[in-house]
């Protein structure tokens, strides 16, 4: 039997307008819209989908075509999906410029609707019956924090072990108060400097700072640069390997944040599955979408022989 994740965070609609040429501010540059459902929580739960999970999705949504759009690639990925519906209310959405070699320009992100995701909603019998059967919680921080505390919480009265995806400098300090409570963290280096208030020059730093806010494990991931994963007794770092043919870097690190989950929820440590999360990335960022549509166990295994092993820290 395929083992179960919850996912609560966040369901939106990402639009993406790249322009074609150099960039004139001030002025109409010609270009092009790409829209597609996204998300941290909504791509890692579409991954996880894929990889062979029983995943649940519960997050807020508006009555409107955004939100249809997402009910329906929830159903594609297979995933069981069951939203707070607002009908009056729009579904949220991150509507990102990019120049055209993929730079942001600017962006704005409406995510007002995430707000109504209150703490007292966990108290629904059916969401409290999803706590009790499944077997991890993955949230983001999209959330509110008393929120997400109360997330940390009601895990800990379940026994359920719970990871969270960090989402931006912005908002991963939402995270900061219930650090103690989460058992994974994904994080890039800017979020990591928010979260810790440094920025060190050796990443093993952010590993201590981390530590000391109570953190048991996280992952850190740096561009090209080498990643860094720390658990209570154990410091790993991992070179990703050059990817040819990027299309898209957007969900590179929901994807790595799935690999790696799938592959500790298979048993393997996290020297291991630092490797399945690489992997899982460079499968993404070849794709144009913010997931792998053709991401499979068996191409994710392909993928791993592309992927170093990880040198052990400490």
């Amino acid at each position: 039997m395929a083992k179960k994740i919850l996912v609560l965070g966040g369901a939106h609609i990402d639009r993406r307008g790249r322009i074609f040429g150099e960039t004139a501010p001030g002025a109409s540059n010609p270009g092009a819209w790409f829209e597609e459902p996204g998300g941290g929580g909504f791509n890692a739960a579409r991954n996880l989908a894929r990889l062979g999970f029983d995943v649940k999705l519960i997050s807020p949504r508006g009555g409107d075509p955004s939100g249809e759009m997402v009910a329906e690639a929830a159903s594609h990925a297979g995933i069981d999906d069951k939203p707070f519906v607002f009908l009056d209310r729009k579904t949220p959405s991150y509507t990102a410029i990019l120049e055209n070699d993929g730079n942001l320009v600017i962006a704005l992100a409406d995510m007002e609707l995430y707000k109504l995701f209150v703490p007292r909603r966990l108290a629904i019998r059916a969401v409290r019956d999803a706590f009790d059967e499944t077997d991890l919680i993955l949230c983001d921080a999209n959330l509110p924090a008393e929120t997400l505390g109360a997330i940390a919480a009601r895990a800990a009265l379940c026994g359920k072990p719970v990871a969270a995806i960090a989402i931006s400098p912005a908002k991963v300090v939402r995270l900061k108060p219930s650090l103690a409570g989460i058992d994974h963290l994904f994080l890039n280096e800017a979020e990591a400097a928010a979260l810790t208030e440094i920025r060190p020059e050796d990443p093993r730093e952010w590993v201590s700072a981390l530590r000391a806010l109570h953190l048991r494990n996280g992952v850190i991931t740096r561009g090209k640069r080498p990643l860094i994963a720390f658990s209570r007794d154990i410091v790993v770092s991992l070179q990703p390997p050059i990817v040819e043919d990027i299309a898209d870097v957007t969900g590179a690190g929901d994807s790595l944040a799935s690999g790696v989950l799938s592959a500790l929820m298979a048993g393997h440590d996290l020297a291991e599955a630092i490797r399945h999360g690489v992997a899982a990335a460079a499968i993404t960022v070849q794709s144009p979408y913010a997931t792998a549509e053709n991401l499979s166990p068996e191409l994710l295994n392909a993928a791993l022989a592309l992927v170093p092993k990880a040198e052990i820290l400490s």
